[in-house]
């Protein structure tokens, strides 16, 4: 086949159309390719429930043992569950899923040992280049002997983990719905509640990759309707949703309202930083005000970064942090090999929400000080110039600070917004903050109209 793997691979993973970009052929070029530049002599492999991910999970199998790689096989499995099986087994890994994205997209999601980023700069170029390079021909015959292939159940043993860094056993009972999206959540989370006080509500279990209910993206509002629903119906104490690949967790309050994901941030830091007695919390530049701020009166240390997992896993390693945080509802864990698992922030929701008496919306309100936007898209002509147009407006007006660590971040005094471009569409994307809702919603207007016009 042909293909343009420059529109397939992007900062941090393989992804693409099934199969117009993205075929078997293709993985197993990538399975070759992958244990070349890894310089892995054993694997792991799993994938989600889409329809094409087994075919294509076992094509990167049989690209990798043809190299003389042993490849361990999880079969179905959630993205926080394979890098759970590279940390306790140590070896690289390969995740097939294309996370939240519409039901014909599929894609890989690879790491090195110990759940370690496989990134632009750290691999993945040049798993790129070879595989653009055998397109045609193929690999190269090897000369070493085939590699096995094995099959191996991890689920109970990712459970069994998750629960050991979190202490539910004294929680008071507590109902909870769980929407699922028909994506992986279906397949782990019965396993990983089993046992706990809680009376589980499924909603969405079945494993189905044609998303039959709502696409499984929880961070379009849409998406979580039928949560918001059910909670309310079931006078539930909360409810969670879980993307596709189920690496990321939503929490909707015993109201049915959306919990912002920097509150939860806030709470799981807290708890990890009295529970290790301080250090370091990574969040990223567009999460709330809120988080460091509860993060000093902690005991730690806030350390701010760019947006996306590559730059997180990095400072995470780099630093020794404890915990990290994106407004994505990405959550990420030292003792989790510094990989991120929605899971494992629930448990610590559950946890902290079971502790005490009160309603999930009273214990967030202490981590949720200030009106946020969300994140808002605005297509543009020329993404350099709008962001210089919105600089030039605000130059100037005193007790302004610019930052451009990842767009460009403009502080005014008690608030704050970033615009920052899209790395693959015509998009500029905007965030704002301040204390209160009316004074959010006249910035965010104002930088809009700018942005727009």
């Amino acid at each position: 086949m042909t293909a343009d793997l420059s529109q397939l691979v992007k900062a941090y993973d393989v992804r693409g159309v099934v199969p117009d970009q993205w075929d078997e052929p293709l993985a197993e070029l990538f399975g070759a390719a992958f244990v070349q530049v890894t310089g892995a002599d054993a694997i792991v492999i799993g994938h989600d429930m889409r329809p094409s991910s087994p075919g294509l999970s076992r094509a990167f199998a049989r690209g990798a043992a043809a190299r003389g790689v042993d490849v361990t096989e999880i079969g179905l499995c959630s993205t926080d569950q394979l890098y759970y099986a590279s940390g306790a087994l140590g070896l690289p890994g390969a995740m097939f899923t294309a996370s939240h994205n519409p039901a014909q997209y599929n894609g890989i999601k690879m790491c090195r040992a110990g759940a370690a980023p496989v990134g632009q700069d750290t691999g993945l170029s040049e798993i790129r280049r070879l595989a653009e390079t055998w397109l045609d021909s193929g690999a190269p015959a090897s000369d070493a002997t085939p590699g096995t292939i094995t099959r191996r159940d991890t689920l109970e043993d990712y459970a069994a983990y998750l629960r050991s860094l979190v202490d539910l056993t004294s929680i008071r009972p507590l109902k909870v719905v769980v929407d699922a999206g028909n994506g992986m959540g279906g397949h782990t989370v019965p396993t990983v509640f089993s046992g706990l006080p809680l009376e589980l509500v499924p909603m969405y279990f079945e494993l189905d990759g044609t998303f039959p209910n709502h696409e499984a993206n929880p961070l379009d509002p849409a998406n979580i309707v039928d949560l918001q629903k059910r909670v309310r119906e079931e006078g539930a104490d909360l409810g969670l949703a879980f993307d596709g690949d189920a690496d990321r967790c939503f929490v909707v309050d015993e109201r049915g309202e959306p919990v912002s994901p920097s509150a939860i941030t806030a709470l799981v830091a807290a708890r990890e930083l009295d529970k290790h007695g301080g250090g370091m919390v990574i969040h990223n530049l567009i999460t709330s005000w809120s988080v460091p701020e509860v993060v000093r009166e902690h005991g730690g240390t806030p350390v701010r970064t760019r947006v996306g997992h590559s730059f997180i896993k990095a400072e995470m390693a780099a630093s020794g942090a404890i915990f990290g945080g994106e407004h994505s509802a990405h959550y990420y864990f030292r003792d989790f090999w510094n990989a991120d698992t929605g899971m494992l922030a629930a448990l610590h929701v559950l946890a902290a929400l079971g502790g005490q008496d009160g309603p999930l919306s009273g214990l967030v309100a202490e981590y949720d000080r200030y009106a946020g936007s969300g994140e808002i898209n605005s297509t543009v002509d020329d993404q350099a110039a709008r962001l210089a147009a919105v600089r030039a407006a605000y130059e100037g007006r005193e007790g302004v600070e610019f930052d451009e660590l990842d767009g460009l971040t403009v502080t005014l005094g008690d608030s704050w917004f970033n615009v920052r471009p899209s790395n693959t569409e015509p998009l500029l994307r905007l965030n704002a903050e301040a204390p209160d809702e009316a004074t959010m919603a006249k910035l965010r207007d104002e930088v809009l109209k700018i942005i727009r016009s």
